[in-house]
């Protein structure tokens, strides 16, 4: 099993502390950061890219507790930008 798979198992298998929704996070924007208070007194931290990639897992750095983020992921889904060619390289054919 490689390492990414066995830390997958153990989200699984994880036993979360709470469940909090992500409009209780606080948002660091300069870090593209969320934030929650631990009871360790650190805090929860999901970043914004987890939250696009469908993760749901806030961990703390300082304890092993960890919480599970009720968000919808419709609101943290990238949008691709799609270019338009210049007009000078679109043929008339009309």
């Amino acid at each position: 099993m490689r390492s990414h798979d066995i830390a997958k198992w153990q989200v699984i298998m994880a036993v979360f502390h709470d469940e909090v929704e992500i409009e209780d996070f606080t948002y660091d924007e300069e870090n593209e950061l969320y934030h929650y208070p631990c009871p360790c007194g650190d805090r929860f931290e999901i970043t914004k890219e987890m939250l696009e990639m469908g993760e749901d897992v806030a961990t703390c750095p300082s304890c092993s507790l960890i919480v599970r983020v009720i968000y919808d992921p419709d609101l943290f889904t990238k949008l691709e930008t799609v270019t338009t060619p210049p007009r000078s390289m679109i043929s008339d054919t009309a």
